[in-house]
């Protein structure tokens, strides 16, 4: 029976290829070519836009361990310079760009049509319940392409995938501060990149470090044996719950997958397009 491990695993090999709308330049140039104005009007614009031209509060609750008033600077703003709609066509553009440079003979290969199968079978079988960010994505047009296919079911399944990670945080009472705490404790990433990327100060990272050990999770910044469960029970609930739709694919099915990623994700990475240490997370697949 499909594990938990599985989703882990299909994550990892996964992100990279998905992360190309926030790292490649390819998506970077064809936001600013849309009117949005650098890094972050862009990634804002590209990855609400499923919700629609929602304001600042529900990004912060969708997204989770965002700053509000970080995100409170690019949204609503953002849909001034570009209507959902519209940046649904253009981070398509952006990937689609960056994959013709990256994927090189994969392009138009019988391989890369069977992930995008594979895949959007799984993406297919997401539930929606609780998971905003899912089920905005299940509603966004599949390209006919099958790298921009497969670009799309692994978005999918990656928000699912955040939406399930930010119910064991909360249940956990984790608040996005705390969260990254934790993540730069367990090593995933580090606080100059994640005070950076997700717009936290110095006194909201003193903060949570003192509800953190307040609670003996950590000790000096560093976790504590319960410190240590707890993380690991935090990621072990999201994989969990992000086990459905791979459950759905079924064992076989889900090693093919895994089988057709691989080299995927190896060509993203050696170009460089998969920063180390990045704020998502993701681990190297086992």
């Amino acid at each position: 029976m499909t594990s938990p491990g599985t989703a882990r695993r299909l994550w990892a090999l996964g992100e990279p290829l998905h992360a190309l709308i926030y790292f490649a330049e390819e998506a970077r140039a064809a936001g600013e070519a849309a009117g949005l104005a650098g890094f972050w009007q862009t990634y804002f614009a590209f990855r609400a836009a499923p919700l629609g031209p929602v304001g600042p509060a529900v990004v912060t609750a969708a997204f989770y361990n965002f700053a509000p008033g970080f995100v409170g600077k690019r949204v609503p703003a953002v849909w001034s310079a570009i209507s959902p709609d519209a940046a649904l066509e253009v981070r398509l553009t952006g990937v689609d760009a960056a994959a013709r440079r990256l994927l090189g003979e994969w392009l138009g290969s019988d391989e890369l049509a069977e992930a995008a199968e594979l895949a959007g079978v799984a993406a297919g079988a997401v539930e929606v319940p609780g998971r905003p960010l899912a089920a905005a994505n299940t509603a966004v047009t599949v390209p006919a392409e099958p790298h921009l296919a497969l670009w799309q079911a692994l978005t999918t399944l990656r928000e699912h995938r955040g939406d399930g990670h930010n119910v064991a945080l909360l249940q956990r009472e984790v608040d996005g501060t705390a969260a990254h705490v934790l993540a730069a404790a367990a090593g995933r990433s580090t606080r100059e990149w994640l005070s950076r990327a997700r717009g936290w100060d110095d006194a909201a990272w003193e903060a949570a470090t003192e509800r953190l050990a307040s609670r003996h999770w950590l000790d000096d910044g560093e976790l504590t044996a319960e410190g240590l469960a707890t993380v690991a029970a935090i990621e072990a609930d999201t994989d969990r719950l992000a086990l459905g739709p791979w459950k759905a694919l079924g064992d076989a099915r889900c090693d093919r997958l895994a089988e057709l990623l691989a080299p995927l994700r190896r060509a993203v990475v050696a170009a460089g397009e998969w920063p180390a240490g990045n704020p998502i997370g993701a681990p190297d697949p086992d």
